[in-house]
């Protein structure tokens, strides 16, 4: 038979007894136990809920893709997930209506119906003949049995009588109550999944946004309203702004939740350790809703300490800036024009810039006021810390859509007993910052290198200078021959537009491009030369113009940390330096706000699994009958058993024990 099996007493069991007795089973309890443990440890090891951004510069692009399509991403929404949380609930469900009905009534039923020869066949069993009668017998039974905690019933057969005592009954609750704690947490994680959303998604009447759009051109196709069932979000709120929305998450775009209130953010307050790391942050929110409260509602939230408001959660979760205004020069570095040019702008913001090397876009993206790196002098057993200053971040984009991301610090940072403005550029998020170092002037600024800068690049001044050297040089040396004297400055004159357009490696590329490789190196060391004695005439002159006659040694330590610094310039990706002059901080608290209904189902579950445990292992289910026959002398037959579901040694031991007692105040034949 194939929708038939029989079964122990060979009657025809249906295909339904089949499945349920399967979806009630041990054995799958088990798996999908063990299932939804493996799946929560990979829930708890992987951060969840993050851009898909941000998995992929983590673990590359194939191992992304493995992982984004196992759903590991977001485990407690997944489908497998859901479907095996579903399964476990049925599972369950059956469990219990298979087994529940019978555990109650076995404790409510004291079995006086129970025959001799079952009693005798029990692990713990004593039989005695006494002088006392049968009334006797059972009355100090029934006392001593209570006086032990046990609930005692007799019943009379005619020809016997038997008494039936039972303890810890409830031990049968505790696996009720543990199953039943099983089906309650699966029905509130499901409650708190993003089922619904996802349900929503597939049938086309919510779709992802993958665009970075201001909320108030988000497409109404991707707003999700009050009504949602549960959800758990962020939005970044400045300060003196407020928000009735916040972003979740999904896949690689997100989605927009309205809320039915308004969170004004009046002030963010953070302090820091020593290290720079965040030791606190708060924020002092307003929330306003007109139709629940007579006047908005003032508090403080702080990490760890949520405002719980109509079933919703407002966390402090992080901070960032918040649109900061930053006042800028772009100073040129491909041209000959050291002026720069003013630019004012905030956090967030988008600048079209016009450079010599073509259209760019400016896009800020950050501000920090503290920068607390370690100290030069720090060591291990003395860990010193110094402020950098304030910072700003930034990309500039190509119109092909290709950028670079920048960090610029505000202040000189001193290295070496030397201040420096610190640059650092890098093509990827996935890189790390290399930094340029611009070397700041007497007054703290870059314009001296900026000058110098544009004078190398200025052609006119540099066939100036390198003709009057060279006429210098020819003139100390006694040569009169204007040929050479020409040849000479064209020469300097290339070397200077070479270095300025490629740094070292132009020049070293010219070298092999025209010398025979065994001239190379010395036409290379005599290249080198050429150009630094030129590169020394034009900061010379430059130094002239400013009014300085005599270079000091620092002059000199300026120009080689400006010689090193050109050189780098091919390499920093930019026709621009982009320097930060003053700045108004704006910041902004990280807030997740969270509707979670099934939080609530899942405790109560947590305490009915806790009594379950509890009842289980802690309340064995005991019980114990005496059988008694009267005899025609006046005296009696009584048979003591008991059994025990828990601690089976120890119940042997008391069950000893109280046979002992009661049939030594009792006379035996």
């Amino acid at each position: 038979m194939s929708s038939e099996t029989l079964g122990r007493v060979g009657k025809p069991r249906t295909t339904l007894s089949i499945l349920l007795e399967f979806l009630g089973s041990m054995n799958l309890a088990i798996t999908l136990l063990g299932a939804v443990g493996i799946a929560s440890v990979v829930g708890t090891v992987l951060k969840q809920d993050q851009p898909y951004s941000d998995y992929l510069l983590k673990f590359g692009p194939f191992w992304h893709e493995v992982f984004k399509n196992l759903g590991l991403y977001d485990v407690y929404s997944s489908g497998w997930f859901l479907f095996i949380l579903g399964f476990l609930l049925v599972s369950t469900s059956v469990c219990i209506l298979r087994n529940g009905p019978t555990m109650l009534r076995e404790m409510r039923q004291y079995r006086l119906n129970v025959q001799e020869k079952s009693l005798r066949a029990m692990g713990n069993t004593r039989t005695e003949r006494l002088q006392d009668s049968a009334d006797d017998v059972a009355q100090r039974t029934a006392k001593l049995l209570q006086n032990y905690g046990y609930s005692v019933r007799t019943k009379d057969h005619g020809d016997h009588r038997v008494l039936a005592a039972m303890k810890g009954r409830f031990n049968r609750l505790g696996y009720i109550f543990a199953h039943l704690a099983i089906v309650v947490i699966c029905i509130g994680g499901l409650m708190d999944s993003k089922m619904f959303l996802k349900m929503a998604i597939m049938d086309g009447s919510l779709k992802v946004e993958t665009q970075d759009l201001p909320v108030s051109k988000v497409p109404k196709s991707s707003i999700i309203g009050t009504g949602n069932f549960s959800f758990r979000g962020e939005v970044n709120v400045p300060e003196g702004s407020d928000a009735n929305v916040i972003f979740l998450n999904v896949k690689d775009g997100y989605v927009v939740q309205r809320l039915p209130f308004d969170i004004y953010l009046k002030k963010f307050r953070i302090e820091h350790y020593m290290t720079g790391q965040p030791k606190s942050f708060e924020s002092d929110i307003i929330i306003r809703d007109p139709k629940h409260l007579k006047e908005p509602l003032a508090t403080t939230i702080k990490v760890n300490h949520p405002l719980i408001y109509r079933g919703y959660a407002i966390y402090q979760s992080s901070f960032g800036d918040g649109g900061s205004f930053l006042d800028m020069k772009l100073w040129p570095l491909d041209t000959h024009d050291a002026k720069p040019e003013i630019l004012k702008g905030n956090v967030f913001g988008k600048y079209p810039l016009k450079t010599s090397a073509g259209p760019l876009n400016l896009e800020l993206t950050n501000f920090r006021l503290y920068n607390i790196e370690p100290a030069p002098d720090s060591t291990p057993k003395h860990h010193k810390f110094h402020n950098l200053g304030p910072s700003f971040t930034f990309k500039l984009r190509r119109p092909d859509g290709q950028a670079r991301e920048y960090k610029n610090y505000m202040v000189p940072v001193t290295e070496n007993g030397h201040p420096y403005f610190l640059s650092g550029m890098r093509a990827t998020p996935a890189e790390p910052f290399r930094y340029l170092h611009i070397p700041a002037d007497p007054n703290g600024t870059p314009k001296r290198f900026m000058t110098f800068l544009s004078y190398l690049q200025n052609p006119a001044e540099v066939k100036k200078v390198v003709e009057k050297t060279t006429a210098e040089a020819m003139t100390g040396a006694k040569i009169n021959n204007r040929q050479l004297s020409g040849q000479v400055a064209k020469s300097m004159e290339h070397l200077v537009a070479l270095f300025t357009s490629g740094g070292y490696e132009a020049v070293a590329n010219e070298v092999d491009a025209k010398v025979p490789e065994a001239r190379k190196q010395e036409a290379l060391d005599a290249f080198l030369k050429v150009l630094s004695a030129a590169l020394e005439a034009v900061y010379t002159q430059m130094m002239h113009d400013q009014g300085v006659k005599q270079l000091t040694q620092d002059d000199w330590r300026f120009y080689n940390d400006a010689v090193t610094a050109i050189n780098l310039l091919p390499y920093y990706g930019t026709p621009v330096y982009i320097q930060l002059t003053n700045f108004k901080q704006v910041q902004a608290s990280g807030l997740q706000v969270t509707k979670a209904p099934g939080k609530d189902v899942v405790y109560f579950g947590s305490v009915l699994l806790v009594m379950g445990v509890f009842l289980l292992f802690f309340m064995p289910h005991r019980r114990i009958w005496l059988w008694l026959r009267p005899e025609e002398d006046g005296g009696s037959e009584a048979t003591l058993a008991g059994t025990s579901n828990k601690n089976v040694l120890e119940f042997k031991n008391q069950f000893a024990a109280l046979a002992e007692k009661l049939f030594s105040g009792l006379r035996r034949r």
